[in-house]
């Protein structure tokens, strides 16, 4: 077995170039900062690394003092998503509310200001945007992810945000290549399939990454999903036909391919870690995401182990590990030369997240509806977050409604008795009802049929895809559940 510690050859550097690993902690443990010095090119930062922006700065310059054009990667979509404002919510709505809004300029120019926060903090490579067109209404980790359900709006702001955050020199990662938005299955547990026919992927969802290649996106990320019109045996992250052929060969693209997430359960689950590295490397992967769940040395070693045991097997090309190593190296290479320098905070606009997100809000009055003016009872309805979003970044409107009507006072609910508790605890008190994905929880609808037929002028908020028929006093659909999103509607709500 190879002991990269020790190591330094080309192969044992080539490997660990391909690896984009987390860790644990808000400054850099020595292990990692050993690595870079062995040639690992790339920190992958994840929520339980951020306490701050400027702590993020610090951690990215203890980085760059050990290797300074190191690729500093982070899955900052803003809205739900959200790593850099973890514990507090985006101010940035999600694609979802850009894509309600449909103003190309207004995506870019978002995009464009949480780039210019990612490179003030350090970072410069975004795992975004999502371009996947969320076509399944059930589908449960994309959703208010996705610019939306049709194909040509999704295209032309996948376009926009890529054009947008580059321009602040943080390279983008479209994704979930070739298209998450049919799935009914979270590829964090298991491996969905997608059952449609070449035909339909080509019209609908390869459409936003021919965009983004178009509009030069440096980064694109491989979906752990089957779709057996483009390979009946491996998934995309595997497969030759899908990364090598389609991507690089029929669509042109040239830049870095990096996996999703490999410790995801749809690969290890099936494969394992260390196959599932060799096996995406072969087939034209460039860059190995690891890290959201597994985050020690140890993973590190064990996957480029298995990639320099692979080469010297046999069964990994030398070749292929040194050219995707060198495209790892080309897009740092991109990313230190458009690193922003001194007055780069000049073009700022630090409200143009509020301002999308109150564009977004659409809101629909059952009757005579006033502004509350007195303190309210927020009764949050609250599913299992996907991974993906995680369950550390605060949600709903209790907070910027208790800003604006002190006093008001909140509670989380879920289940069968969800509705009536939520009545015994409002007591007398006007109720706002948040919901996220109200379409997709039937015990979530039940518990509103209960709060509505018992206390008809109920606030409803829906923080997720606005699927279901809108009801309530007053309904708003905010299109995601940032924090911008939950000022905007308590804003309304109360009338400001």
């Amino acid at each position: 077995m190879t002991t990269l510690a020790r190591a330094t050859d080309t192969l044992t550097r080539d490997a660990l170039t391909v690896l984009q690993p987390g860790f644990a902690g808000t400054t850099a443990p020595d292990w990692l900062l050993r690595r870079l010095g062995e040639g690992l090119a790339s920190v992958a930062l994840f929520g339980r690394n951020v306490t701050s922006p400027e702590q993020v700065a610090a951690l990215t310059a203890q980085l760059r003092a050990e290797r300074e054009d190191v690729l500093v990667a982070i899955d900052e979509e803003g809205g739900d998503v959200t790593r850099l404002e973890v514990r507090t919510g985006s101010s940035f709505p999600g694609n979802h509310a850009l894509g309600a809004v449909d103003d190309v300029g207004l995506t870019r120019a978002v995009a464009a200001e949480l780039g210019r926060r990612l490179a003030a903090a350090g970072v410069d490579f975004n795992w975004a945007p999502s371009a996947d067109v969320n076509s399944n209404p059930d589908n449960p980790v994309i959703g208010v992810r996705s610019f939306g359900a049709d194909t040509d709006l999704v295209a032309r702001h996948t376009a926009a945000y890529v054009t947008g955050m580059q321009s602040a020199g943080v390279a983008t990662c479209t994704k979930h290549f070739p298209g998450h938005g049919d799935t009914g299955i979270d590829s964090h547990h298991a491996m969905p399939r997608i059952d449609v026919d070449a035909d339909v992927l080509a019209e609908r969802d390869l459409v936003p990454f021919r965009a983004a290649v178009a509009a030069g996106t440096r980064a694109v990320m491989s979906a752990h999903i089957l779709v057996p019109a483009l390979d009946p045996d491996l998934p995309a992250t595997l497969s030759r036909r899908i990364l090598t052929d389609l991507l690089r060969g029929e669509m042109g693209y040239d830049g870095l391919i990096v996996t999703d997430g490999i410790e995801m359960k749809a690969i290890a689950g099936t494969y394992g870690i260390e196959r599932g590295t060799v096996l995406a490397i072969a087939a034209g992967a460039d860059a190995i995401c690891v890290g959201g769940g597994l985050s020690d040395e140890g993973t590190v070693r064990r996957l480029g182990d298995a990639l320099v045991e692979a080469v010297r097997a046999g069964e990994l090309p030398e070749e292929r590990l040194a050219d995707a190593a060198e495209r790892v190296r080309a897009l740092a290479r991109w990313t230190t030369a458009n690193r922003p320098g001194q007055g780069a905070s000049d073009t700022a606009d630090g409200d143009v997240g509020l301002r999308a997100a109150r564009r977004a809000l659409r809101i629909t009055v059952a009757g005579e509806s006033a502004p509350l003016t007195e303190p309210a009872y927020v009764a949050a309805f609250t599913p299992v977050a996907n991974i993906a979003v995680g369950d550390e970044t605060p949600w709903g409107v209790a907070a910027e409604l208790g800003r604006l009507l002190p006093g008001t006072e909140t509670g989380s609910f879920n289940g069968a008795d969800a509705g009536r508790e939520a009545l015994a605890a409002a007591d007398s008190r006007r109720i706002v009802a948040v919901v996220r994905d109200e379409h997709r929880h039937p015990w979530m609808a039940a518990a509103l049929d209960v709060l509505l037929a018992a206390r008809p002028d109920t606030i409803v908020v829906e923080m997720g895809v606005p699927r279901a028929q809108a009801r309530g006093a007053l309904h708003l659909a905010t299109h995601g559940a940032a924090r911008v999103c939950g000022r905007a509607a308590a804003e309304a709500i109360a009338g400001v």
